[in-house]
């Protein structure tokens, strides 16, 4: 784990499919702050923290499909 995280409780979406159900993880941080990172990679993965606006700012273009291949 990031040693400059708090121990955290992390969470992949139920929309994670494929081989080994692989995705990103989330965990909700202190102050409304989101951490992400590589499931594949677990405690090693690199983390990015998301401020509270950011996260929704993703999380709606997501909904949007903004990021959908094909």
């Amino acid at each position: 784990m990031n040693s400059d995280l708090p121990r955290v409780s992390w969470f992949k979406s139920a929309y994670s499919t494929g081989p080994g159900g692989e995705c990103v993880e989330a965990a909700h941080l202190h102050g409304g702050r989101v951490a992400v990172r590589d499931s594949k990679l677990g405690d090693s993965s690199p983390v990015l923290v998301f401020a509270p606006a950011a996260w929704d700012v993703f999380n709606a273009a997501v909904r949007a499909g903004k990021f959908d291949l094909g």
